[in-house]
Protein backbone atom coordinates (compact mmCIF):
# COMPACT_ATOMS: atom_id res chain seq x y z
CA UNK A 1 0.00 0.00 0.00
CA UNK A 2 3.32 2.38 0.68
CA UNK A 3 4.19 1.58 -2.51
CA UNK A 4 1.19 2.06 -4.41
CA UNK A 5 0.25 5.60 -2.79
CA UNK A 6 4.04 6.58 -3.31
CA UNK A 7 3.72 6.32 -7.46
CA UNK A 8 0.55 8.66 -6.96
CA UNK A 9 2.94 11.68 -5.59
CA UNK A 10 4.78 13.60 -8.40
CA UNK A 11 7.98 15.76 -8.12
CA UNK A 12 7.61 19.03 -6.40
CA UNK A 13 4.17 18.44 -5.30
CA UNK A 14 3.04 19.99 -2.10
CA UNK A 15 1.94 17.20 0.31
CA UNK A 16 0.20 17.51 3.77
CA UNK A 17 0.98 14.62 5.05
CA UNK A 18 0.05 12.64 8.48
CA UNK A 19 1.77 9.45 10.04
CA UNK A 20 1.28 6.01 9.06
CA UNK A 21 1.60 4.55 6.36
CA UNK A 22 1.29 7.96 4.07
CA UNK A 23 4.55 9.11 5.70
CA UNK A 24 5.62 5.87 4.78
CA UNK A 25 4.74 6.57 0.92
CA UNK A 26 5.80 10.43 1.03
CA UNK A 27 9.33 9.32 2.11
CA UNK A 28 9.13 6.43 -0.40
CA UNK A 29 8.44 8.94 -3.48
CA UNK A 30 11.15 11.55 -2.32
CA UNK A 31 13.80 8.75 -2.09
CA UNK A 32 13.34 7.45 -5.64
CA UNK A 33 11.20 9.67 -8.39
CA UNK A 34 10.22 12.54 -6.36
CA UNK A 35 13.26 14.34 -4.37
CA UNK A 36 11.58 17.81 -4.56
CA UNK A 37 8.43 16.83 -2.41
CA UNK A 38 7.38 19.08 -0.06
CA UNK A 39 6.18 17.61 3.35
CA UNK A 40 3.84 19.96 5.35
CA UNK A 41 3.12 18.42 8.54
CA UNK A 42 -0.19 19.35 11.13
CA UNK A 43 2.22 20.75 13.67
CA UNK A 44 3.79 23.20 11.68
CA UNK A 45 6.76 21.69 9.63
CA UNK A 46 6.65 22.91 6.49
CA UNK A 47 9.45 21.74 4.00
CA UNK A 48 10.05 18.56 6.49
CA UNK A 49 13.30 16.77 5.54
CA UNK A 50 13.32 13.71 8.45
CA UNK A 51 15.89 11.73 8.94
CA UNK A 52 14.19 9.21 10.87
CA UNK A 53 10.67 7.79 10.78
CA UNK A 54 8.72 10.21 13.11
CA UNK A 55 6.29 8.62 15.07
CA UNK A 56 4.02 11.50 15.48
CA UNK A 57 3.23 15.08 14.43
CA UNK A 58 5.34 16.22 17.06
CA UNK A 59 8.06 14.53 16.67
CA UNK A 60 11.69 16.85 16.98
CA UNK A 61 12.91 15.05 13.56
CA UNK A 62 10.52 17.13 11.56
CA UNK A 63 12.23 20.25 12.66
CA UNK A 64 15.39 19.87 11.78
CA UNK A 65 16.27 21.08 8.21
CA UNK A 66 12.54 21.56 7.32
CA UNK A 67 12.18 25.12 5.46
CA UNK A 68 9.46 26.72 8.19
CA UNK A 69 8.16 25.98 11.66
CA UNK A 70 5.05 27.72 11.89
CA UNK A 71 1.65 27.49 14.32
CA UNK A 72 -0.77 24.87 13.56
CA UNK A 73 -3.16 28.57 12.17
CA UNK A 74 -0.53 29.09 9.89
CA UNK A 75 -0.47 25.69 8.33
CA UNK A 76 -4.24 25.54 7.83
CA UNK A 77 -5.05 29.21 7.05
CA UNK A 78 -2.02 30.04 4.63
CA UNK A 79 -1.11 27.01 3.12
CA UNK A 80 -4.61 24.66 2.96
CA UNK A 81 -7.44 27.01 3.04
CA UNK A 82 -5.85 28.99 0.50
CA UNK A 83 -5.21 26.13 -1.98
CA UNK A 84 -1.77 25.45 -1.64
CA UNK A 85 -1.64 22.31 -0.47
CA UNK A 86 -1.82 19.92 -3.99
CA UNK A 87 -1.99 16.14 -2.20
CA UNK A 88 -3.46 15.26 1.58
CA UNK A 89 -3.62 11.75 2.28
CA UNK A 90 -6.16 10.41 4.70
CA UNK A 91 -7.41 7.06 6.28
CA UNK A 92 -10.27 6.37 8.59
CA UNK A 93 -12.64 4.17 10.37
CA UNK A 94 -15.11 4.11 8.08
CA UNK A 95 -14.74 4.89 4.00
CA UNK A 96 -18.39 4.64 2.36
CA UNK A 97 -19.29 4.35 -1.17
CA UNK A 98 -18.68 8.05 -2.26
CA UNK A 99 -15.51 8.33 -0.56
CA UNK A 100 -16.91 10.02 2.94
CA UNK A 101 -14.78 9.17 5.87
CA UNK A 102 -15.78 8.61 9.20
CA UNK A 103 -13.42 9.46 12.35
CA UNK A 104 -16.12 10.35 14.79
CA UNK A 105 -18.30 8.01 15.94
CA UNK A 106 -19.35 4.02 15.64
CA UNK A 107 -23.27 3.94 15.53
CA UNK A 108 -25.76 6.82 16.41
CA UNK A 109 -24.09 10.15 16.99
CA UNK A 110 -26.25 10.57 20.15
CA UNK A 111 -25.70 7.33 21.59
CA UNK A 112 -22.37 5.80 20.17
CA UNK A 113 -20.92 1.89 20.36
CA UNK A 114 -17.70 3.72 20.16
CA UNK A 115 -16.28 6.96 20.41
CA UNK A 116 -13.05 7.47 17.66
CA UNK A 117 -10.07 10.49 18.11
CA UNK A 118 -12.30 13.20 15.72
CA UNK A 119 -11.20 14.97 12.86
CA UNK A 120 -8.13 16.98 13.30
CA UNK A 121 -7.28 18.44 10.38
CA UNK A 122 -9.05 15.85 8.25
CA UNK A 123 -12.02 17.80 7.57
CA UNK A 124 -10.39 21.00 6.25
CA UNK A 125 -7.73 18.53 4.53
CA UNK A 126 -10.65 16.69 2.64
CA UNK A 127 -12.15 20.56 1.68
CA UNK A 128 -9.53 22.23 0.74
CA UNK A 129 -6.36 20.04 -0.70
CA UNK A 130 -6.29 20.12 -4.56
CA UNK A 131 -6.76 16.03 -4.41
CA UNK A 132 -6.67 13.68 -1.78
CA UNK A 133 -5.60 10.20 -1.73
CA UNK A 134 -7.27 7.76 0.72
CA UNK A 135 -5.15 4.87 2.44
CA UNK A 136 -6.96 2.01 3.72
CA UNK A 137 -7.83 -1.72 4.48
CA UNK A 138 -10.49 -3.32 3.11
CA UNK A 139 -13.08 -5.26 5.03
CA UNK A 140 -16.67 -4.74 4.60
CA UNK A 141 -17.19 -3.37 8.27
CA UNK A 142 -14.44 -0.57 7.18
CA UNK A 143 -16.20 0.15 4.36
CA UNK A 144 -19.83 0.23 4.50
CA UNK A 145 -22.20 1.44 1.82
CA UNK A 146 -22.69 4.39 4.04
CA UNK A 147 -20.60 6.23 6.86
CA UNK A 148 -22.33 6.42 10.64
CA UNK A 149 -21.39 9.96 10.45
CA UNK A 150 -19.63 12.42 7.73
CA UNK A 151 -16.17 13.89 9.81
CA UNK A 152 -14.44 14.38 6.08
CA UNK A 153 -16.46 14.87 3.21
CA UNK A 154 -16.12 12.67 -0.13
CA UNK A 155 -17.88 13.06 -3.38
CA UNK A 156 -21.31 13.08 -2.80
CA UNK A 157 -22.81 13.94 0.80
CA UNK A 158 -26.71 13.72 1.76
CA UNK A 159 -27.48 13.79 -1.98
CA UNK A 160 -25.50 16.49 -3.11
CA UNK A 161 -21.93 17.00 -4.41
CA UNK A 162 -19.09 18.74 -3.70
CA UNK A 163 -19.82 21.84 -6.39
CA UNK A 164 -23.65 21.45 -4.74
CA UNK A 165 -21.87 22.20 -1.62
CA UNK A 166 -19.62 24.39 -1.98
CA UNK A 167 -16.59 22.31 -1.80
CA UNK A 168 -13.28 23.64 -3.42
CA UNK A 169 -10.99 20.76 -3.45
CA UNK A 170 -11.24 17.71 -5.91
CA UNK A 171 -11.75 15.41 -2.61
CA UNK A 172 -11.14 11.25 -2.86
CA UNK A 173 -9.82 10.79 -5.88
CA UNK A 174 -8.60 7.74 -4.94
CA UNK A 175 -9.04 4.63 -2.02
CA UNK A 176 -5.28 2.83 -2.08
CA UNK A 177 -6.32 -0.87 -0.32
CA UNK A 178 -4.38 -3.77 0.44
CA UNK A 179 -6.77 -6.10 -2.40
CA UNK A 180 -7.08 -3.12 -5.51
CA UNK A 181 -7.15 1.02 -6.19
CA UNK A 182 -10.87 2.40 -6.32
CA UNK A 183 -11.19 5.44 -8.26
CA UNK A 184 -13.83 8.40 -8.06
CA UNK A 185 -16.37 8.06 -11.26
CA UNK A 186 -16.20 11.37 -12.45
CA UNK A 187 -20.16 11.64 -13.74
CA UNK A 188 -21.47 9.51 -10.31
CA UNK A 189 -18.78 9.93 -7.85
CA UNK A 190 -18.65 6.41 -6.63
CA UNK A 191 -15.95 4.73 -5.79
CA UNK A 192 -15.31 2.44 -8.13
CA UNK A 193 -12.95 -0.85 -8.91
CA UNK A 194 -10.10 0.64 -11.11
CA UNK A 195 -7.07 -2.13 -10.58
CA UNK A 196 -5.79 -5.29 -8.77
CA UNK A 197 -3.21 -6.85 -7.05
CA UNK A 198 -1.89 -9.54 -8.65
CA UNK A 199 -3.39 -12.59 -7.11
CA UNK A 200 -6.41 -10.90 -6.20
CA UNK A 201 -10.22 -10.81 -7.79
CA UNK A 202 -12.57 -8.55 -8.14
CA UNK A 203 -14.92 -11.24 -5.63
CA UNK A 204 -12.03 -10.60 -2.99
CA UNK A 205 -12.63 -7.08 -3.38
CA UNK A 206 -16.03 -6.93 -3.26
CA UNK A 207 -16.37 -8.93 -0.45
CA UNK A 208 -14.52 -5.95 1.76
CA UNK A 209 -16.90 -3.45 0.84
CA UNK A 210 -20.36 -2.91 1.68
CA UNK A 211 -22.08 -2.56 -1.31
CA UNK A 212 -22.25 -3.53 -4.96
CA UNK A 213 -18.78 -2.53 -6.20
CA UNK A 214 -18.91 -0.94 -9.78
CA UNK A 215 -16.10 -1.02 -11.84
CA UNK A 216 -14.17 0.33 -14.89
CA UNK A 217 -15.14 -1.92 -17.69
CA UNK A 218 -10.82 -2.93 -17.90
CA UNK A 219 -9.03 -3.47 -15.04
CA UNK A 220 -5.98 -2.27 -14.58
CA UNK A 221 -3.13 -4.55 -12.74
CA UNK A 222 -1.04 -2.95 -9.88
CA UNK A 223 2.74 -3.55 -10.88
CA UNK A 224 4.20 -5.28 -7.50
CA UNK A 225 6.69 -3.21 -5.13
CA UNK A 226 10.50 -3.30 -6.75
CA UNK A 227 13.14 -4.67 -4.83
CA UNK A 228 14.32 -1.35 -4.28
CA UNK A 229 11.14 -0.20 -2.75
CA UNK A 230 11.20 -3.30 -0.23
CA UNK A 231 14.76 -2.60 0.76
CA UNK A 232 13.80 1.25 1.43
CA UNK A 233 10.75 0.52 3.15
CA UNK A 234 11.94 -2.27 5.52
CA UNK A 235 15.62 -1.55 6.08
CA UNK A 236 15.72 2.39 5.41
CA UNK A 237 12.51 4.16 6.43
CA UNK A 238 10.95 1.83 8.72
CA UNK A 239 13.66 -0.86 10.22
CA UNK A 240 12.19 -0.62 13.78
CA UNK A 241 8.55 -2.11 11.86
CA UNK A 242 6.54 1.47 13.68
CA UNK A 243 4.13 0.86 10.79
CA UNK A 244 5.20 -2.07 8.75
CA UNK A 245 4.02 -4.86 10.41
CA UNK A 246 5.80 -8.22 10.59
CA UNK A 247 3.73 -11.30 10.12
CA UNK A 248 4.18 -14.67 12.00
CA UNK A 249 6.15 -15.97 9.49
CA UNK A 250 8.54 -13.33 8.99
CA UNK A 251 7.37 -11.71 6.70
CA UNK A 252 6.41 -8.19 6.36
CA UNK A 253 2.77 -6.50 5.01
Amino acid sequence: MAAVAARELRDGEVVFVGIGLPNLACNLARATHALNLVLIYESGAVGAVPERLPVSIGDPALVTGSLMVCGMADVFQLFLQSGRIEVGFLGGAQVDRYGNINTTVIGPYERPAVRLPGSGGAAEIAVHAQRTLIVAKLNARAFPERVDFVTSPGQRSGGRTRRELGLPGAGPVKVITDKGILEADRATGEMTLAALYPGVSVDDVQAGVGWPLARREVLGTVTPPSETDLHLLREVLDPKRLYLRSKGDGKTE
